[in-house]
C-alpha cells in the first residue's frame, strides 16, 4: 500500500510534539554515567536536577524547555516506497498542524533574518533535508528542532590539507568560543571534508549517533576519545557550574573531497532533542527513539 500525504503530515506533527516533552533513553542514560563519575559538588546537583527534569517532564507530559526551537527534519525515502500526494507538503503541513493544537503552545520562534520579525511560519520553514535508501519501502522522518543553545554556536572553517592535530585544534578554538552558553552538557558533532556544505551535513548527522556508540572508522574513534577528554576538560561544566562534564560526547564523521577541507562543529543542548520513527509500506509506523 502506498505511504500517504496523510501519514506523513501525522507522523511529523507527532515527533515534534514528543521531542518537546522527553529527553532520549541514550542521552538520559549518558547524564546517568556522568553523574556517577562527576566529582564536583555543585555539577552533581545540575546533573540530578537535569534528570529529575527530564524524568519528570516525560511522566506528566510537560515540556523539558520553554524555547521548542524552530522544526528541523530529516526525511529518508526508500527506493522501494510507494508514495501517495504531496510528501514535501505533507511535512510543512504537520508542522501547521502542531502549531495550530499543541498544548501549552509554540512560542514564536520562527525568525525572518531580514527583518527580525517573529511567528510560526517563514521562507524554507520548517527545515528539512532529503535522503534515500536503496531498496527500502519505507519513509523515515527524523525530528530535531533546533534552538539557541543547538544552533547558535555552530561554526566552520576551510583549512589546505590539515593535519589531524590542526583539525582537533580548531574543534577546541570552536569549544572554548562557545564555552557553557550552549547549555551543556553537550553533544559535539563534527564534520570533516566533502565541500562547505556537505561537511556542515555531516557535523549536524554526527549529533544524531547514539551516544556510547563506537566510530567504524579507528582513527576517528581516537579522535573523539581524545577531543572528549580534551573539552570536559575546559572544566565549564554542567550549565557552567564547573565540573567534569562539558559534554556527554564527541562524534566525527567524514567525507572525501578536494585538498581544501572544510570542517564543521556544530553542538545539541543536554536536552539533545531527537525523535525518529518510519512509516512502512504496510502502513504500520515504527518508532526508533
Amino acid at each position: 500500500m502506498p505511504i500517504t500525504y496523510e501519514a506523513v503530515k501525522a507522523l511529523s506533527a507527532q515527533l515534534y510534539d514528543w521531542s518537546l516533552r522527553a529527553v532520549p533513553a541514550d542521552t538520559k542514560d549518558g547524564l546517568g554515567r556522568a553523574l556517577e563519575a562527576e566529582t564536583h559538588d555543585g555539577a552533581r546537583q545540575v546533573l540530578r536536577m537535569m534528570l529529575g527534569s527530564a524524568r519528570k517532564a516525560e511522566a506528566e507530559g510537560r515540556f523539558i524547555c520553554s524555547d521548542a526551537g524552530v522544526p528541523v527534519y530529516h526525511v529518508t525515502i526508500g527506493t522501494a516506497a510507494r508514495l501517495e500526494g504531496d510528501i514535501k507538503a505533507a511535512v510543512s503541513d504537520g508542522f501547521d498542524e502542531l502549531v495550530a493544537t499543541i498544548d501549552p503552545p509554540l512560542l514564536k520562534h520562527v525568525t525572518n533574518p531580514l527583518t527580525n520579525e517573529r511567528g510560526y511560519k517563514g521562507k524554507d520553514m520548517p527545515l528539512v533535508t532529503w535522503d534515500v535508501a536503496g531498496g527500502a519501502d519505507w519513509v523515515e522522518i527524523l525530528c530535531q528542532p533546533k534552538a539557541l543553545g543547538s544552533g547558535r554556536w555552530a561554526a566552520l572553517e576551510t583549512f589546505s590539507f590539515p593535519t589531524l592535530a590542526e583539525i582537533e585544534a580548531y574543534v577546541m578554538k570552536v569549544v572554548l568560543q562557545a564555552g557553557s552558553q550552549h547549555c551543556p552538557p553537550v553533544i559535539v558533532g563534527v564534520g570533516i571534508g566533502g565541500s562547505f556544505d556537505v561537511a556542515a551535513r555531516i557535523s549536524s548527522k554526527a549529533t544524531m549517533r547514539p551516544i556510547g556508540s563506537t566510530n567504524p572508522e579507528p582513527v576517528l574513534a581516537a579522535m573523539e576519545e581524545r577531543l572528549l577528554r580534551a573539552v570536559n576538560a575546559t572544566g565549564f561544566g554542567p550549565m557552567g557550574t564547573g565540573g567534569d562534564t562539558t559534554a556527554l560526547a564527541v562524534h566525527v564523521d567524514y567525507a572525501s573531497g578536494h585538498g581544501y577541507t572544510p570542517v564543521a562543529v556544530c553542538f545539541n543542548c543536554w536536552i539533545n532533542r531527537r525523535t525518529r520513527a518510519r512509516i512502512h509500506g504496510d502502513g504500520t509506523v515504527e518508532r526508533l527513539e
